[in-house]
């Protein structure tokens, strides 16, 4: 029998021993049954939550059970592989349907056993419950120490933290207090916020995280309270448990939301006052102008360049993204400065005329148009499977008859506000409605010629785009992926990763032989 063994430890204050000592008792099974060790795999200082596969360790383990190097698999306990209940029960799970028995040496699980179900589930609970209670310690006790006058977080610019036995406090760091009042003072004069960050960077002034500064350190959210203009902790006043971070289930990633404002944690620290009040409130008139009463300002009409975020700069390789109606530009260099980037523009519609001509080019291919065939032709049989014609026609008339008994209320009360909303509601869900009934009926007619229909969309490629444009840069990002751009003269080229370098603007002399085509 070929054997793995896994070992994990949680904390970075843990010893490495600890894996030593797991690794040391695994292996002593091992002996007794007679199994050979051919692999052994390991994490350090990572959480039992996160899932197997985004650890190091976790990951060579799958690996080798997917290459089927190993017979069992030895734990010193079930928590080792996954605290989480679901995440475990979906590696067990994986791991026997490989026929590979797992033993757990410290908490006696055998897969082979009759009763390892309950005893998973269990287990499982448990593990789950002991990190419930642990984050619920956790919180309280950073509870108390906010509660005794010392911090709970991480460290804040214009300050430097001192740690004694009982806990960590903060302290003012001059030189970045200095450049703290400094921001403050630029910010109430009315400067425009990326030259307030063009300054900084000109200057050479470490930023927070000690690199290039951007409008998003000085800004940051006024509704979440990130953000050094938006710091209360510069008028002395320190809020704790704002936020919290939650794992999204199924990207393992984590999200910050906000806490209700009952849960908060606020105290006074006189001592660590950076701005005086007057400063503070002229600040505070320029941001809050134009906001609601939950602090946020009017919803802006998203961005619907097609190429923004697909192009990367020459000189820096950020992104470029719309500047107005006309050009793309390097957004690093528009937020940061000429210090961190001289700088790139080019214009969109010369620009995406050449980049959908490529991927014209790579759609106009006989396998993309089978493709299309076959996609259409099972959206028609799903059409007319779920009889979409009938229920659609149904709600057709539903919408109607809902309009007309609106315009009724007009009629008797006259025009608010919500009415008017519904009104708009509803004639947009009937103008979807009425697209989606000629799609049923033409479920029922003869298959049209697809590959024409096809040929002919992207001859007027451009067009249809426009109709769906936060769709289309979705589709066309995905189609390109990151386009690097790079200047040879006065020639600016375009690299995409699919396929060969496309010259997307030339100079007065031309093209060059072999380049993509002259604009």
């Amino acid at each position: 029998m070929k054997a793995a063994i896994y070992a994990r430890y949680s904390s970075d204050k843990q010893s490495e021993t600890s894996l030593d000592d797991q690794i040391s008792t695994c292996q002593s099974r091992a002996l007794r049954e007679g199994w050979q060790v051919l692999a052994t795999h390991s994490d350090t200082a990572i959480s039992g939550s996160i899932k197997v596969a985004a650890r190091p360790g976790g990951k060579a383990l799958l690996a080798d059970m997917m290459a089927g190097r190993f017979d069992v698999l030895l734990l010193e306990s079930l928590d080792r592989l996954s605290r989480d209940q679901v995440e475990q029960e979906s590696i067990v799970r994986r791991l026997e349907h490989r026929n590979i028995r797992i033993i757990c040496v410290a908490d006696g699980y055998d897969s082979q056993h009759q009763g390892r179900k309950v005893m998973r589930g269990v287990r499982g609970l448990i593990n789950e419950l002991y990190l419930d209670d642990l984050r619920h310690k956790t919180q309280r006790g950073l509870h108390g120490q906010v509660d005794r006058g010392y911090i709970a977080g991480g460290k804040s610019y214009g300050y430097d933290i001192e740690r004694d036995d009982q806990g960590s406090k903060f302290v003012i760091n001059e030189l970045q207090a200095h450049w703290v009042r400094w921001i403050f003072e630029q910010v109430a004069k009315g400067r425009a916020y990326r030259h307030i960050v063009y300054d900084l960077n000109d200057k050479g002034v470490p930023s927070p995280r000690g690199s290039s500064w951007a409008v998003s350190a000085i800004y940051g959210s006024p509704v979440k309270g990130s953000g050094i203009i938006n710091n209360q902790l510069y008028v002395g006043r320190y809020i704790w448990n704002r936020s919290q971070w939650i794992k999204d289930p199924d990207t393992g990633k984590r999200q910050r939301i906000e806490r209700p404002r009952h849960e908060w944690r606020e105290a006074d620290l006189p001592e660590l006052r950076i701005i005086d009040d007057v400063l503070w409130q002229r600040v505070r008139s320029r941001i809050d102008f134009g906001r609601n009463a939950e602090g946020r300002k009017a919803e802006q009409r998203p961005v619907s360049a097609l190429l923004s975020g697909v192009l990367r700069c020459p000189h820096c390789a950020g992104p470029l993204t719309s500047f107005g109606s006309t050009r793309y530009g390097c957004s690093r260099s528009h937020d940061r400065g000429k210090t961190v980037c001289p700088g790139f523009t080019i214009g969109r519609i010369r620009t995406e005329k050449r980049m959908l001509a490529a991927v014209r080019e790579e759609l106009l291919s006989d396998d993309a148009a089978a493709a299309f065939e076959i996609l259409v032709s099972e959206r028609l049989k799903s059409a007319r499977a779920a009889g979409q014609a009938q229920a659609l026609k149904a709600r057709h008339v539903e919408i109607q008859e809902e309009i007309g008994r609106l315009v009724d209320a007009i009629a008797r009360m006259g025009m608010s506000a919500p009415i008017e909303q519904r009104i708009r509601q509803s004639e947009r869900e009937l103008a979807t409605v009425s697209a989606e009934m000629a799609r049923a009926e033409a479920a029922d007619k003869p298959m049209m010629d697809v590959r024409k229909t096809f040929k002919g969309l992207l001859m007027d490629l451009g067009t249809a785009l426009q109709s769906s444009p936060m769709e289309a840069r979705a589709a066309v990002g995905e189609i390109l992926g990151t386009v690097s751009i790079e200047l040879k003269g006065r020639e600016v080229w375009a690299q995409i990763a699919t396929g060969p370098a496309l010259q997307i603007a030339v100079g007065a002399n031309g093209c060059n032989d072999g380049c993509g085509g002259r604009i």
